[in-house]
């Protein structure tokens, strides 16, 4: 499946307890098609004491979310967009849909 969402993308929550909130796409994991986004859908990770961290205790750490939920953000109008893809001149880019906006480079020929 192609690109749609990429590393160090900006993304809009689209469902769940963010959604309305955008942030940077951190790691992408294509064989789940799910995302870990800065900021978003953050949990508590409960840590046991051990000699580097003696008093242990707890952290909060973003988790990952399917990709389904999230859509780039398009930067002329700074909302979510739906993502096509263009070949021009053995270029295929990512395209936003209502603004024609290119999102940037999926693969070069040759």
């Amino acid at each position: 499946m192609a690109a749609r969402i990429k590393k160090d993308d900006l993304v809009y929550i689209r469902t769940g307890n963010s959604r309305g909130k955008t942030g940077k796409v951190l790691q992408v994991f294509p064989e789940t098609q799910r995302v870990i986004v800065e900021g978003v859908n953050m949990v508590w990770k409960h840590i046991r004491p051990t000699e580097k961290n003696r008093k242990g205790g707890r952290i909060q750490k973003p988790a990952s979310m399917h990709i389904s939920k999230v859509q780039p953000v398009d930067p002329s109008t700074g909302k979510g967009t739906r993502v096509k893809f263009a070949v021009e001149n053995g270029v295929k880019r990512r395209v936003a849909v209502k603004s024609k906006t290119d999102l940037g480079v999926v693969s070069r020929a040759g």
